[in-house]
């Protein structure tokens, strides 16, 4: 392994890695299967994969080409040297609008091509539901199809010419009429002439095998064509030439309700004569919220274009009269459009997870058959599940035929592994009684090979071990896949999980309470490698920064599987490796939301950090940041916040300071405020007696650093008619709902001191979970009085509030008041929303800028929020992502770069472009933060706008005669 490396080094000028974290990340793509490599090199032209193939062939060591990592049969994993297309041979070479091609490098993300090809009227045809972070190269060893193949073929449809470098160096570009072809290939097909004419059954997705047919004189002999499919193990592509297509100026979506999904099946095949562009399946087990569709049970998404809206209507309102559903919709909104595809490209995550929560994998995902049996072929295929006691939600190309399922396999026991591969052979048998392919999409890999013979023969597939050996005679590139293949149930990536639960802080009550299911749930679909987000999204904001791996949610993932499987990192909780890549995760919970699987990389941190540093010091950041609470509470006791303010103005005092705390130089520590919240409040009195009682929480930025915040949420509250009060500072056993003053008479109450709620947060954040138990237990003590009334909890600083909402119960698990209080939580809209609505907020009548939280997205959600300015007349959409600030992680030393970019990601461009009169809302404390240091201008909490419209309606009225 040394001399590899060595070898490697001297050879190649791209990047070569051995390191365990490098070898880590590309263990698994998004299937069943886990490979160990012994080292990932990212070359950075054909010369680096000439070199690197020639190092590997001259040392035995086998060769994988990777791209996005997205394949879900295990083919993009290897146990030799992993080639990383994505690092630098990513780029789109030339693009001709006239010839209507482009010239592409195998790391080329899809949507990078369709970005450019767009402003010319085009687009690559196949677009399968990874299009933001798929990669050319991947989509053509797969030949992947996606939902418009029904239009536009596959990817062998779309490529006119591949360079390609062989195992031993050879460089060809392969073509039609035999051009590239190895020596030997010719002979070898026109020898098996009539094998090849009768041995590949007749459907549009037949993706299986190698597609040699392709080289038949009667079609053009196109060894291009041939090559797509090939999963890596004939040549390593370099660069390809590609064809593009003419994009419909309008685009309409006609939506199909039918009883279930056998009705939606049958009736695929019959709309393909009205030449749609999409005729996708799924069944409402996949679908969150079935209101913003048809009534049904499965619903068909047949996509029509146009040269104008109105064609495009008029053709999905012709699909809809012979479609024979129960009900339809059609809609020609571009945004409705794109909410209604999301639901459906998210299935390849949410389909990992049964209705009842149970784990789903692939292994069976893609097959497909003619269009006109899948109605048959999707009874037979329940009525073998049932045989097998398996369940499973069919979804995918329902108009070419290609079913894609995630099953609850038990891939864990060994008596469940023996059950997978008794019904994947069974499968395979029925899949090829009803004239199909074992693969319509995702090629065959680890996952189907074996079972080649039962669809194609052996004879055939002793052809395509012939084939293997003229491209590949070493058989260096990608062994075990496609021929001689790996045993399907070889290479499981579950095998080497932990079989007991590991003892762990949070509850994990999505996973049973086990750490290893918890992190299994990342399957690989890689959503979070998304290079862009559009709308609210916010995953992954670090990925999005670094453009590195191991900064992404999957990254992560892929890490913490490692560390409990123990075999390349060996040290488990203590381990630099893991660490490292979890130091530039901000936390912001977006995985939460936007995963399709719902990974929660923030609390897998703080359980990660918890254990790491378990009995050991900390970094300086965990003790100053961390327990942040406790530092304001002292210095609001010693009335010394001038005081620090004064010593943080002096820049030399403030450098020590920020040495000493961890905080990164290029920071300016912000002010604290002179008069805390809770000491206005004090002065303020309520001012309303009557009207539905709420409980304003005072955490600590609002009381501490942003007391405004809260000043303004009261008058707000009290204006719609509110009762407001704040949480009892004593733990009382059964006092009345004060507003914070209430002293009790009972001694032992008195002995137990004054408190201040906390959600515990910044402790959580920084993984010191046992200080954050301890301060939510006091917390829910002090909270009592308040969970024995119906009144909400009204908090303002939305980081606190998903704290509240999500941590708390799932830290305190063991403690019944902590859902309790979680379900009381409100945020400012909502409860507005809920409690007074029949109030209207004062009219700002302008446009607003800004981002809506991380955590609000992920956690809380925000239709109120939208609603609420839109009733005051407050326009336009506010940005999604992070703003890099992220609590304690932008102040941390070492992390300004990346939070800087986190904000110019897309918050900062959204203040740049805004108008001049445009109202900048940050509902935390962080974003307005980083709206200060970065930009030089102050938002405002929503809470704060309304308040001063407030003072002006009261103002106007004064003057008013």
């Amino acid at each position: 392994m040394s001399d590899l490396e060595q070898a490697l080094r001297k050879a190649v000028r791209g990047d070569v890695a051995f390191d365990v974290t490098a070898r880590a990340l590309v263990t698994m793509d998004a299937s069943n299967h886990r490979r160990v490599p012994l080292g990932v090199v990212a070359p950075r032209d054909a010369d680096d994969v000439a070199a690197a193939l020639e190092v590997c062939r001259t040392h035995g060591v086998p060769v994988v080409a990777r791209g996005g990592g997205t394949s879900i049969a295990g083919q993009a994993t290897g146990t030799g040297v992993v080639l990383d297309f994505t690092r630098h041979m990513n780029r789109l070479v030339s693009l001709d609008p006239e010839a209507r091609t482009a010239v592409v490098q195998p790391g080329l993300v899809l949507d990078r091509l369709q970005e450019a090809a767009a402003p010319h009227g085009l687009r690559f045809g196949p677009d399968p539901s990874t299009h933001s972070r798929c990669t050319l190269g991947g989509m053509i060893g797969n030949n992947s199809c996606g939902s418009h193949s029904v239009a536009w073929g596959t990817t062998a449809d779309s490529v006119r010419e591949l360079d390609v470098i062989t195992a031993r160096g050879a460089r060809l570009r392969l073509g039609r009429g035999w051009a590239g072809a190895p020596e030997g290939l010719r002979q070898l097909v026109e020898g098996e002439l009539a094998r090849l004419r009768t041995g590949f059954p007749d459907l549009p997705r037949r993706i299986s095998g190698y597609a040699l047919d392709a080289l038949l004189p009667e079609r053009g002999a196109d060894v291009a064509r041939s090559f797509c499919g090939s999963e890596g193990t004939l040549g390593v592509l370099t660069q390809a030439e590609v064809r593009l297509v003419e994009a419909p100026r309008a685009k309409a979506l006609a939506v199909l309700g039918y009883g279930e999904e056998g009705a939606a099946a049958e009736a695929a095949a019959g709309l393909l004569p009205f030449r749609p562009l999409t005729v996708e399946g799924m069944a409402a087990d996949l679908v969150p919220s079935v209101a913003a569709l048809p009534a049904g049970g499965a619903w068909l998404f047949v996509e029509t274009g146009g040269q104008t809206p109105g064609e495009a209507r008029a053709r999905a309102e012709a699909i809809v009269r012979a479609a024979d559903a129960g009900d339809a919709a059609i809609v020609t909104d571009p945004a409705g459009q794109r909410a209604l595809w999301r639901i459906r490209e998210d299935a390849a995550g949410t389909a990992t997870r049964m209705p009842d929560g149970s784990e789903a994998w692939p292994g069976w995902e893609d097959c497909a058959v003619p269009p006109a049996r899948l109605g048959a072929y999707l009874r037979d295929f329940r009525a073998l599940l049932a045989a097998h006691g398996l369940r499973g939600t069919p979804y995918g190309h329902f108009g070419d035929g290609c079913i894609h399922v995630r099953i609850d396999f038990d891939l864990v026991t060994d008596a469940g592994v023996t059950r997978y591969r008794r019904f994947a052979g069974e499968l395979a048998d029925l899949v090829v009684a009803h004239g199909g392919s074992l693969s319509g999409e995702h090629g065959d890999g680890l996952a189907r090979a074996e079972l080649l013979p039962r669809m194609y023969g052996p004879e055939l597939v002793g052809v395509f071990e012939r084939a293997k050996a003229v491209w590949d005679p070493d058989d260096l590139l990608n062994p075990g896949v496609l021929v001689r293949p790996a045993p399907l149930d070889s290479h499981l990536r579950f095998s080497v999980l932990p079989r007991e639960p590991v003892p762990v802080a949070f509850g994990y009550p999505a996973d049973g309470g086990d750490f290893s299911a918890a992190v299994r749930r990342c399957v690989g679909v890689a959503k979070c490698r998304t290079t862009t987000v559009s709308g609210p999204a916010v995953m992954c904001p670090s990925f999005r920064a670094t453009g590195e791996e191991a900064h992404s949610t999957r990254g992560r993932a892929r890490l913490l599987h490692e560390m409990l499987a123990g075999e390349l990192v060996t040290d488990g909780w203590r381990s630099e490796e893991v660490r490292d890549a979890l130091d530039l995760c901000l936390s912001c919970k977006g995985c939460r939301s936007d995963c399709p699987v719902e990974v929660d990389m923030a609390t897998y941190k703080a359980e990660f950090l918890h254990q790491h540093y378990a009995g050991r010091r900390r970094p300086a950041a965990h003790y100053s940041m961390g327990r942040l609470p406790q530092w304001l509470r002292w210095v609001s006791r010693t009335r010394t916040a001038g005081l620090l303010n004064a010593l943080t103005a002096t820049r030399p005092l403030a450098r020590v300071a920020k040495r000493l705390a961890g905080i990164a130089p290029e920071r300016t520590i912000p002010r604290l405020a002179r008069e805390p919240f809770t000491r206005w409040w004090e002065r303020h009195r309520a001012t309303r007696r009557d009207g539905d009682l709420v409980i304003l929480w005072p955490d600590t930025f609002t009381e501490h650093l942003s007391p405004s915040v809260g000043r303004a949420a009261v008058r707000v509250l009290e204006a719609a008619g509110l009762r407001v009060a704040l949480p009892p500072t004593l733990h009382l056993k059964q006092p009345p709902v004060g507003d914070g003053r209430t002293v009790a008479l009972n001694p032992v109450s008195l002995l137990r001191g004054r408190g201040r709620v906390c959600c515990g947060l910044t402790y959580v954040s920084t993984g010191q979970l046992d200080r954050a138990r301890a301060v939510m237990r006091r917390t829910l003590d002090l909270m009592e009085p308040v969970l024995e009334t119906a009144a909400p909890v009204v908090v303002l600083e939305p980081s606190c509030a998903a704290a509240l909402r999500t941590d708390l119960p799932e830290l305190l698990h063991d403690d019944p008041r902590a859902a309790r209080l979680a379900a009381r939580v409100l945020t400012f809209a909502e409860t507005l929303e809920r409690h007074a609505p029949h109030w209207t907020p004062p009219r700002v009548d302008r446009p607003a800028t800004g981002q809506t939280h991380c955590h609000q997205h992920a956690v809380l959600g925000d239709g109120a929020d939208r609603r609420l300015r839109e009733a005051a007349g407050l326009t336009g959409d506010l940005a999604g992502g992070c703003c890099g600030l992220a609590g304690d992680f932008g102040f941390a030393r070492g992390h300004f770069e990346v939070s800087r970019a986190c904000a110019e990601d897309q918050l900062l461009p959204a203040v740049r472009d805004a108008p001049e009169d445009a109202v900048l809302l940050a509902d935390g404390f962080s974003c307005r933060t980083q709206l200060e240091q970065m930009a030089g201008v102050r938002g405002r909490h929503l809470a704060e706008v309304l308040a001063a419209s407030l003072e002006d309606d009261d103002a106007d009225k004064e003057v008013s005669p």
